[in-house]
């Protein structure tokens, strides 16, 4: 697909009564192994492009620069549509999150979240209006990305912190988002609230606590988009910190147990993406 077949097929997924699958990749590999699995799309994880620099998650570690190069890698590796997590627009000015979409867009993204959380902010967050602006802002960079806006009102904290987030999300949504992202939600009837308040698809990211949540639940409550953030890059360090204590505490080698052979690895990524997909899951 070229990149206005791919933000048709991107903006379509969101645009039925169902619901899809976007797990996020942090690296070419990790995306085309996910791309091979059959998911229509996919999205990239700022925490997980962060780590493999060597980087903390948050606070925009990792450069603008740094973080397109990262999405172009994913982007250019697979032939599904990606969504970029585009963090907080790198820069407060609604002109410096315009400049970041028109850069997602070069780098090969047809969709992408910005968020409003703010560290230099007391409550954690912008401001409504400036919040509203940035998105507006972005919308205008490009009439066809598929804009989601994301607002970390329930990772604050407070008791009105859903309430709050809903006002946000309907603000958002009549500055120009397509989707809404609110982390932090974990219960069914927050959940709910938040898809029946809202007028645009939901996203909901799974991953981040335990939640005895499927697919089938989230479809149910009207969800149109899950995601799984930084979580899979977080579960495979789990797995490199529990193998170098095995072999330093224990001197044991068990973890090879759960690796993809070295001559099977080298035969999937030999073939291109489109390829892969064809022959199924992988």
């Amino acid at each position: 697909m070229n990149t206005a077949e791919k933000a048709t097929a991107f903006r379509n997924l969101h645009g039925n009564s169902g619901c899809f699958l976007m797990p996020n990749a942090w690296d070419a590999g990790s995306a085309r192994i996910l791309s091979a699995q059959g998911f229509s799309a996919l999205g990239t994880t700022s925490a997980g492009i962060a780590f493999s620099h060597g980087l903390p998650d948050g606070a925009q570690a990792l450069g603008r620069a740094e973080m397109m190069d990262a999405v172009h890698r994913i982007a250019s590796s697979v032939s599904v549509p990606v969504s970029a997590d585009l963090e907080a627009g790198f820069g407060t000015d609604p002109d410096d999150v315009a400049q970041t979409v028109a850069m997602a867009i070069q780098a090969g993204a047809v969709g992408g979240n910005i968020e409003d959380a703010s560290p230099d902010s007391p409550t954690g967050l912008y401001d409504l209006a400036l919040a509203v602006d940035r998105i507006r802002a972005a919308r205008a960079a490009s009439p066809w990305f598929m804009l989601t806006a994301r607002t970390d009102t329930c990772l604050t904290g407070g008791a009105q912190a859903l309430p709050q987030a809903i006002e946000r999300c309907q603000a958002f949504v009549e500055a120009g988002a397509d989707c809404v992202f609110v982390p932090g939600l974990t219960t069914a009837a927050d959940i709910e609230r938040l898809v029946h308040e809202v007028p645009a698809p939901v996203n909901v990211v799974m991953g981040l606590a335990s939640s005895s949540l499927t697919v089938a639940d989230l479809r149910g409550l009207g969800v149109r988009r899950i995601s799984v953030g930084g979580s899979l890059a977080r579960a495979c360090l789990g797995l490199v910190r529990q193998a170098a204590r095995a072999m330093l505490e224990h001197g044991r080698f068990d973890y090879a147990e759960q690796q993809i052979p070295d001559a099977e690895l080298c035969g999937f990524f030999a073939l291109d993406d489109a390829t892969a997909r064809r022959q199924g899951p992988y």
